[in-house]
């Protein structure tokens, strides 16, 4: 096919667009959208500057033949400065794809979708909305509606229930967050494969890399330091562990071969899952009956949770008095 006739089906694809689609440049996914399409050129505009860019015709037939006169396609990196989006809008074409993984953009035999458009169009306001099956989303959802009722700027002011159920639902969502941003990071990996950031709504991330170091065995390293000069004694140091086990069988106390300072904390005892599986069934209810007329229905909500309240709270100052006075 020559590249006339695949630039005109290029057009056709592009222009068949929802005209709120997002597309993103294939490395450093800054999101972009077409914005006209003409018989020489493709306008784009990213989505945080001002104005359009042309896509000139010229600069895709120098792409179409670097891909097409490659053997196993393009190298991504080998992309011009500021030419990403030549490389995405190609790829709306049914002949050429884009490896988001391996960073090359070749042809195809099989087309299908390109995974920088079809992935990444905007929803729109009205698009249903879902309910992950997931711990944090429920944990970040009872703690929304605690910040909602008890204002934590002044926490001196709070009752000290409330401040248990604030420490416990701030530390279920710490954990299961952190666990979620794991599982995150393990996808994303296999996908960043260039040193530059790649871009997202709310901020962006970048691939890199630490060494984790670990002495070699220790006769080789400390024969290895004396023939460079270095005494055995400068680099050698005492053994916590050893001096763990020394303790056991000496007449000395912790405290002589240890500086110890003492710290106080608080740690979660327990979590009252089923008293949060109540609560949180009456936030789903109460956002699902949101857009609808059911007055009776948020009456019965309103008095689940009064009761719960009862039920999972105490008088403090009652409590305090009754331990100092020692009275039951």
């Amino acid at each position: 096919m020559t590249f006339s006739a695949s630039w005109h089906n290029l057009l056709e694809n592009a222009e068949e667009l929802p005209p709120d689609a997002t597309l993103l440049t294939p490395l450093s996914r800054k999101p972009f959208r077409i914005t006209d399409v003409q018989e020489h050129r493709i306008l784009i505009e990213y989505r945080e500057d001002d104005g359009t860019e042309p896509l000139q015709r010229e600069q895709f037939e120098t792409l179409y033949d670097r891909v097409t006169e490659g053997w196993g396609g393009f190298d991504l990196d080998n992309l011009p400065p500021n030419a990403e989006p030549y490389a995405t809008v190609l790829s709306l074409h049914p002949r050429f794809q884009i490896d988001d993984r391996e960073g090359m953009l070749s042809e195809t035999e099989t087309p299908k979708s390109s995974p920088l458009v079809d992935a990444h169009e905007v929803e729109s306001d009205e698009a249903e909305r879902g309910e992950p099956n997931i711990s944090v989303y429920s944990d970040a959802l009872l703690l929304i509606d605690e910040l909602e009722q008890n204002d934590p700027s002044d926490l001196e002011e709070l009752e000290t229930p409330t401040l248990v159920n604030l420490y416990t639902l701030l530390s279920d969502v710490q954990r299961n967050a952190d666990n979620l941003r794991q599982d995150v990071r393990s996808v994303l990996l296999d996908r960043l494969h260039h040193d530059q950031p790649i871009s997202g709504q709310y901020g962006s991330v970048q691939r890199t890399s630490r060494s984790n170091r670990s002495l070699k065995n220790e006769n080789e390293v400390l024969e290895l330091l004396t023939e460079a000069g270095i005494e055995r004694e400068r680099v050698t140091s005492v053994d916590a562990s050893k001096v763990d086990d020394a303790l056991e069988v000496v007449e000395l106390s912790e405290s002589d071969v240890y500086n110890i300072e003492e710290s106080e904390y608080v740690r979660k005892a327990e979590v009252d899952e089923e008293s949060k599986e109540t609560r949180l069934q009456g936030l789903k209810d109460r956002l699902a009956a949101t857009d609808e007329n059911t007055e009776d229905l948020q009456e019965e909500i309103e008095a689940l949770e009064q009761r719960i309240d009862d039920l999972t709270s105490f008088d403090s100052a009652s409590s305090f008095h009754t331990n100092l006075s020692g009275e039951p």
